[in-house]
C-alpha cells in the first residue's frame, strides 16, 4: 500500500522504499486471506495484474498457481523484494516500479485484476486508477478488492490515516457501477499479515465482473 499526493505521504516511493528497507517482509509472505477465500473466482489460466503489490506476496502466490502475473508498485525497494520472493518460490512474475498514473495501462488485457489495500490515492486519483482497472479487464474479467473503512480510523491497526482514502460500499458501488458486482461486505476481522495489518480491522472487500 503506497500513499501518494497528500500531505501525510508527500514523497511515496521514498516513504515506501524507508518501510520496505529490511529484511522483514513487513505484510508477510502469504497471500491476502481474501484474496485467497475468493481465489475461485479466478480464472485456471490466464493475465493477471497484481495493483501496488508491494513486496510481492499476493503476485508471488497467484503466479504459483500457474497464472501469467504482470505486478507494479512505485517502490524500487518493495519490488526488488518482490523479485526475490519470486525466485525464492521459484515462479515468474512480470515486475514494473511505477505509480498508478505511469504504470503503462492497455485496454482489455487482464483476466483478473487484483487490488488489496490500495488505498493511496485521494479522491481524483482512485476515480483514475479505478477507471484504468475497468478499462484494463478483458470481456469476462474480474476484480477481486480489498481495503479498510473508515471505522478503521478507530482501530489503527493498518491503512492511511486520512478517511478521504477510506473505502464505503455506496463509493465502490459508485465508482464499478458499470461492472457486476457479485460481493461487496462490510466486515471486521483480526488479521494477521506481518507487523502494519495487524489486529482488528475494518474492512470491505469486493468481487466485481466485466460481462
Amino acid at each position: 500500500m503506497t500513499i501518494k499526493n497528500n500531505v501525510t505521504f508527500a514523497d511515496a516511493a521514498r516513504t515506501w522504499d524507508s518501510r520496505y528497507n529490511s529484511d522483514e517482509y513487513i505484510f508477510g509472505k502469504e497471500p491476502n486471506r481474501w484474496l485467497h477465500q475468493h481465489s475461485s473466482v479466478l480464472p485456471d489460466s490466464g493475465r493477471v495484474l497484481c495493483v501496488a503489490d508491494g513486496e510481492g506476496r499476493n503476485s508471488v502466490w497467484l503466479a504459483s498457481r500457474g497464472l501469467e502475473i504482470d505486478a507494479f508498485d512505485v517502490s524500487n525497494t518493495g519490488v526488488e523484494k518482490a523479485r526475490r520472493l519470486a525466485a525464492e518460490k521459484n515462479v515468474t512474475v512480470s515486475y514494473a516500479i511505477a505509480d498508478c498514473d505511469s504504470f503503462a495501462w492497455n485496454e482489455d488485457s487482464y483476466d483478473a485484476v487484483v487490488a488489496i489495500f490500495i488505498q493511496f490515492a485521494d479522491p481524483a486519483m482512485r476515480a483514475r486508477l479505478f477507471n484504468n482497472i475497468i478499462n484494463s479487464l478483458k470481456p469476462g474479467g474480474v476484480v477481486l478488492l480489498q481495503g479498510y473503512t473508515p471505522k478503521q480510523l478507530n482501530y489503527r491497526t493498518g491503512g492511511p490515516p486520512e478517511v478521504s482514502h477510506l473505502y464505503t460500499p455506496e463509493m465502490l458501488r459508485t465508482a464499478f457501477a458499470h461492472l457486476r458486482l457479485s460481493e461487496l461486505t462490510e466486515y471486521e476481522e483480526v488479521m494477521q499479515e506481518g507487523s502494519r495489518h495487524h489486529g482488528l480491522s475494518a474492512l470491505i472487500g469486493m468481487v466485481a465482473h466485466k460481462d
